[in-house]
């Protein structure tokens, strides 16, 4: 490919809603335009790289042997309704009509599509297991798109989808899926963690994220210093405190604290850390209002909060209206010390060890000191409803968790008889008889992979691809073609010859001058360049520069050869 030849735009300002590293180098180096919110066209050179990580992820989805179709983005709500998921998905779910009026949807996933499919293909147990998948275009209709194609409401997925007649088979396929997702991170040259995850919207049994590490990832990470042990912390679980509970050994006092209403005010007024304050939470449940205590320093887990049988799905706070109805006070002074008895009190595990804390008093501008369970404050249940934090210990009972950042490429799922059953989807066994299949669901975001990987390998100049995901491995820059015959034929010869090696390279022609040249070179981040010039030419050399390298090195054609094989 010759520069001359091809559509390369690179910019050196980007629009101030740029935030992190990937948005702003993928429009500087010209691989995306903007054309709504969460839309955006690919350029030729930002195309090369996203069909690259297409490459492989269908070179390891065909080795682990799934067979490719390709399904409808445009889903008709019946489908939808079956499995219960028309309301239930939530406004992500963009909803449209055709000209009859007949309601579709545009697809964010494909588990309806794909189970309609096979209860209509699939008639033995003879033909399992199967696993279809599909590179499609999804839409999500997130709320606030950002970060470019991190999160975008258009996107390229990979997604599969296994039927089994056992549990033992949708296991083993889950394993061969979670084996050939670590053999694209690798080919890729991504830094990643696969960790337990829960299993969201999808529904199912057992998941899995795979995370490339990354300081801007917008999910935070939890792993063991002394196990494999690895997981969002959506899904980690906080053990409870080792030690019991101390004796009381203050009386329930209340006291005056106008305009004290955050913990660390709290905290600070009374001369006591963050965690000596007990925070109660009010959330909307299924029968009336939920009260959630934790200590002041700890942080609500919204997911396993939504799976306490008195919420019942994603906790939404209760208003300022509908607290002041139920306890006669306003937010910030909310306690579990006389709470009205119809009001469930789920007590985290750290908290429910505390003693003499400080807690909301019940009324405006009160708080309660040496606060004790049972004696001053009752308790429904106990539950893990908090996020953990450096320092606990593991859950598997193997050292303490650290954290990290990553950002979400891939999730595989054992979903089990969900949608199956719903659709009807079945098969007729050994015995005659017809069996609801069980099912696997395994995504890549292969748009995401792009930006993942360019916020894992950039510097100050641009991207520094992996060479697998690069758009070219090597450029070959000529100073002043135009100028020095000779020098654009050496360039010319250069570029015939690794092409004919089967190395992918790009050709500079464009005659600009060398810092202009090398500055979009690097932004664009081929890992390899090689510059053709006269002195170079006199001396019957190259000069070579290795993309993550500082400086340039003088090497011989034969050298170049033997460093790119």
């Amino acid at each position: 490919m010759r520069l001359s030849q091809f559509h390369l735009a690179t910019v050196k300002e980007v629009p101030a809603d740029a935030e992190i590293a990937s948005h702003k180098l993928m429009l500087r180096a010209g691989m995306i335009r903007k054309l709504a919110a969460g839309l955006y066209t690919w350029s030729p050179l930002g195309l090369r790289v996203l069909r690259k990580v297409e490459a492989v992820v269908r070179e390891e989805m065909d080795r682990a042997g799934a067979v490719e179709l390709l399904m409808p983005t445009i889903q008709p709500r019946e489908l939808w309704e079956e499995s219960g998921r028309w309301a239930k998905f939530g406004p992500q779910l963009l909803k449209i009509r055709d000209r009859k009026e007949q309601e579709f949807c545009y697809a964010p996933t494909a588990e309806e599509v794909i189970t309609d499919y096979a209860r209509n293909e699939l008639k033995s147990y003879k033909q399992l297991p199967v696993n279809f998948y599909q590179i499609q275009t999804k839409f999500r209709d997130e709320i606030r798109p950002r970060f470019g194609v991190m999160r975008a409401r258009e996107f390229l997925m990979k997604d599969a989808y296994s039927f089994h007649l056992t549990q033992e088979s949708l296991a083993e396929t889950y394993q061969a899926m979670y084996d050939a997702y670590a053999r694209i991170f690798a080919r890729l040259g991504l830094e990643f963690r696969a960790v337990q995850a829960d299993t969201g919207a999808i529904g199912g049994n057992a998941s899995h994220e795979f995370q490339v590490l990354a300081d801007s990832g917008e999910d935070a990470l939890v792993f063991s210093d002394g196990s494999d042990y690895a997981a969002n912390i959506e899904k980690a679980e906080a053990l409870a405190p080792a030690a019991a509970r101390p004796a009381p050994a203050q009386e329930l006092k209340r006291v005056d604290t106008p305009r004290v209403r955050t913990v660390e005010d709290v905290a600070a007024h009374f001369g006591v850390p963050a965690s000596a304050v007990l925070k109660t939470l009010l959330v909307q449940g299924k029968d009336g209002l939920v009260a959630l205590c934790l200590r002041g320093d700890h942080e609500i887990n919204e997911v396993k909060v939504g799976k306490l049988p008195e919420v019942g799905g994603e906790p939404v706070l209760a208003t300022e209206e509908q607290i002041l109805a139920v306890t006669g006070t306003r937010p910030g002074f909310i306690g579990p010390v006389g709470l009205p008895a119809e009001v469930p009190v789920i007590v985290d595990r750290s908290a429910a060890v505390l003693a003499d804390f400080v807690c909301g008093g019940n009324a405006d501008d009160t708080h309660y000191t040496g606060a004790n369970w049972e004696r001053d404050g009752r308790v429904t249940r106990v539950e893990d409803i908090r996020n953990v934090v450096e320092g606990d210990p593991s859950p598997d009972g193997k050292g303490t968790l650290r954290m990290a950042r990553g950002i979400e490429v891939g999730h595989v799922f054992q979903l089990g008889a969900k949608y199956a059953e719903a659709l009807g989807a079945t098969v007729q066994d050994e015995a005659g008889k017809q069996r609801v299949m069980l099912m696997g669901c395994y995504g890549v975001g292969i748009s995401r992979i792009v930006a993942a990987a360019i916020e894992q390998r950039h510097d100050e100049a641009g991207i520094v691809w992996p060479e697998p995901m690069a758009p070219w491995r090597v450029a070959v820059c000529v100073i002043n073609p135009k100028g020095d015959a000779a020098v654009a034929a050496a360039a010319e010869s250069l570029y015939a010859e690794l092409s004919a090696r089967g190395v992918e390279t790009v050709l500079d022609d464009r005659g600009l001058r060398p810092g202009a040249m090398f500055a979009d070179i690097e932004l664009i981040g081929i890992p390899h360049r090689v510059v053709v010039s006269e002195r170079g030419l006199a001396a019957g050399t190259l000069e070579y520069r290795k993309r993550d390298e500082a400086e340039a090195r003088a090497i011989t054609r034969d050298e170049l050869f033997a460093l790119l094989d």
